[in-house]
């Protein structure tokens, strides 16, 4: 592969998890779908890393008012300092389904991570933003047993071709809360689980010899696609949040079904 065309594909795999980690359509579904149409290595664990840094830093700067109001209203007594504890404890919570399949089953789900499996798993997706969009707009409570059932939603995303963004947003519509809450709590949520997977792909990467061995680490490549991630992360970001609030999100449906048939038949 000639260095150009190197530096395009990383280009091209960058913005594709940029947008995709925010979007319904599955990001780890379609880094393996242009892994292997611009025939790179689906198991480059280090630009793996990389990308997925890039958009977990992408959430922070999106929502860093928010972030930082939580923390500092964690340690204030009273009213604030109750529902700051109460909204981070909810995360957590939210968490540890994703936690415990991400710990008990990375090897098994990883294997398989095929085109076909993929294509289906998309299908998957659109058939649950299609059934999302037919809750009722609502303002009810986010719970600790709501927290739980999203949460679960989010573990059910690390199949790959399944969208986490999707199935945690249409498991929050179809449970009451809110438009603009769902895509809230949706992405906060996703913070611990892909800082820790990051956490532990970091830990694999270490002890594997890819870094020491490889003569031909292409770093000019990755820093493109870190920053392509980066970028397109936060602008998925901020344009997904607007989406949620006030479109429905029957074309990602759509396109989902497409994407997904195509995968499955070529």
């Amino acid at each position: 592969m000639s260095a150009i065309r190197e530096v395009l594909s990383y280009l091209i795999l960058g913005l594709v998890q940029g947008i995709t980690e925010f979007l319904p359509v599955s990001s780890s579904g379609h880094l393996t779908l242009g892994a292997s149409i611009l025939e790179l290595p689906e198991e480059d664990l280090t630009f793996a890393v990389l990308v997925h840094g890039a958009t977990a830093l992408s959430t922070i700067v999106v929502f860093r008012k928010d972030i930082a109001s939580l923390i500092l209203g964690f340690f204030k007594k009273g009213v604030e300092g109750g529902s700051s504890r109460r909204y981070i404890g909810l995360i957590a919570l939210s968490a540890v389904p994703a936690a415990i399949i991400g710990l008990t089953m990375k090897d098994f789900i990883e294997e398989l991570a095929s085109t076909q499996f993929v294509g289906a798993m998309l299908i998957v997706t659109a058939g649950i933003l299609a059934i999302s969009q037919k809750s009722k707009a609502s303002k009810k409570e986010l719970t600790p047993v709501k927290a739980s059932l999203v949460g679960i939603a989010q573990a059910f995303a690390i199949l790959p071709g399944i969208s986490r963004s999707g199935s945690t947003i249409g498991a929050a519509l179809l449970l009451g809360i809110s438009r603009a809450e769902a895509a809230k709590f949706s992405f906060l949520m996703a913070l611990p689980p892909i800082i820790g997977a990051n956490l532990l792909e970091m830990k694999d990467l270490m002890e594997s010899e890819t870094v020491v061995n490889n003569s031909h680490i292409p770093f000019f490549g990755y820093s493109i696609g870190v920053v392509a991630a980066f970028v397109a992360g936060w602008a998925a970001c901020k344009w997904m949040i607007k989406l949620v609030k006030g479109t429905n999100l029957m074309w990602f449906a759509v396109y989902c079904l497409v994407v997904g048939l195509i995968a499955l038949l070529f």
